[in-house]
C-alpha cells in the first residue's frame, strides 16, 4: 500500500518507501506508447545526450517525446516500404503469380528501411 502525503510548508509531495519518506521530486509522467523506436532513441539519448534526456525526464515530456519519435519513425517506414516496392516492382500482380517471391522482396525491402530509419536517427 503506497502511502503519500503533501508537506504545505515545502510544497513537496512524499511517498512511503520502506520506513521512510521520500520527496518526490520528478512530475509524475503521463502513460504513452513508445514502440521500439522510442525506445532506442531513449537508450541513444541516455549514452549521447544526458542533458537532453535530463531536460526531458524532469520536465515530465519524456514519455510524449518517445511516442512522438516512434510515430515518425513508423510513418517514415511506411514511405520508404511503399516507394521502394513501387520501384522495384513488387506489387499485387507478383504477389498473386509468385507470392514466396513477394513475401521474401518485402521482407528485405521492410529491413532495408529499418536499417536506413536507424542509420538517419541514430547516426
Amino acid at each position: 500500500m503506497e502511502q503519500t502525503f503533501h508537506n504545505k510548508k515545502n510544497g513537496l509531495d512524499y511517498t512511503l518507501c520502506g520506513d521512510y519518506y521520500l520527496p518526490n521530486l520528478l512530475p509524475p509522467q503521463d502513460e504513452y506508447e513508445s514502440g521500439i523506436y522510442g525506445q532506442r532513441y531513449l537508450r541513444y539519448i541516455k549514452k549521447h545526450d544526458r542533458i537532453l534526456y535530463t531536460n526531458l525526464l524532469t520536465s515530465g515530456k519524456l514519455g510524449a517525446r518517445l511516442a512522438e519519435i516512434n510515430e515518425h519513425a513508423h510513418n517514415m517506414k511506411a514511405v520508404f516500404i511503399k516507394q521502394m516496392a513501387e520501384k522495384e516492382g513488387v506489387n499485387e500482380a507478383l504477389k498473386e503469380h509468385n507470392q514466396l517471391e513477394w513475401v521474401q522482396r518485402m521482407n528485405n525491402i521492410r529491413n532495408r528501411a529499418e536499417e536506413i530509419i536507424f542509420k538517419e536517427m541514430f547516426g
